[in-house]
């Protein structure tokens, strides 16, 4: 019969061993769930901010440990089964970011479902900045604007703008005398005043959507600072260790399809710790 003390003292000691890992950075809040997400390229730690994107995380949790629904992209059926394992990255470029989640590995497939964002803009003080003061392109959002600008007055022809030309070019003012904040708000973006958000820096966790709230499984990790994106994705997370595993995947050969040769894949994304109270 095993001895019940050394049975006690082994069980102390693995979980000892669990708690041992020294994370490479202090998380943001003691509370937050810790995640490892375990790659054939390593092991990268991620704290994800519960309390800022709570539906993001639950989202990313939920699919995770296989606990929500989600489309088969083979059957079409809804399942329930640990989402991300095996999953490849699917897009990785070098000093920019890593991105998987997709269900077909191309970047366009989905869980069979979609959610808002969860952004608070004049928190990261997109408020502030004026489009004349913006260091990055703003041109896909301009042109967008524009196009609501065409639909709004009505122009469907050279004629129309012609003669609504004052009109057009007094909204055109507008335009440059906005914020970065007006402007996304303009082309569909919706922001919670309520919510902490954080911006979209090196090691960021974020999710990847194809325009406002279209948020489902598609992720990404920052290997630089994209202020660009502030504003445009909510970030629910930051690597707290294994930021040198991201280093390599996302310096790693690529195809012409931006994919990682040889493939990369997600082994698995288990929760490491829940938080402490």
């Amino acid at each position: 019969m095993i001895n019940r003390a050394i049975l006690v003292l082994a069980m102390a000691s693995t979980v000892g061993c669990q708690e041992t890992i020294k994370f490479d950075k202090p998380l943001e809040d003691e509370m937050d769930p810790v995640v490892v997400m375990t790659t054939t390229a390593g092991d990268i730690y991620l704290e994800l901010f519960q309390k800022d994107a709570p539906k993001t995380v639950a989202n990313f949790l939920e699919l995770a440990e296989g606990t929500k629904e989600f489309k088969d992209p083979k059957t079409g059926q809804m399942v329930k089964r640990p989402f991300y394992d095996g999953l490849k990255l699917h897009r990785v470029i070098k000093d920019f970011m890593m991105q998987g989640g997709c269900p077909l590995g191309t970047g366009t497939g989905d869980p069979g479902y979609r959610f808002e964002d969860e952004i608070n803009a004049a928190g990261l003080g997109l408020d502030k900045i004026k489009l004349t003061e913006a260091q990055f392109s703003l041109q896909a959002e301009v042109q967008r604007y524009q196009m609501y600008l065409g639909q709004k007055l009505g122009i469907r022809s050279q004629a129309d703008l012609d003669a609504k030309r004052e009109l057009v070019e007094a909204e055109m003012v507008r335009l440059s005398q906005m914020s970065l904040m007006e402007l996304y708000q303009a082309v569909g973006y919706q922001y919670d005043s309520t919510k902490s958000s954080h911006k979209a820096v090196r090691g960021a966790l974020a999710m990847a959507n194809s325009g406002p709230n279209t948020n489902g499984s598609q992720f990404f990790i920052n290997q630089i600072d994209t202020p660009w994106l502030d504003g445009k994705h909510t970030v629910f997370g930051q690597v707290v260790k294994g930021m040198e595993v991201v280093d390599k995947i996302c310096n790693s050969p690529v195809n012409q399809q931006s994919q990682p040769q040889p493939e990369i894949k997600i082994v698995s994304v288990k929760v490491h710790q829940r938080g402490k109270n």
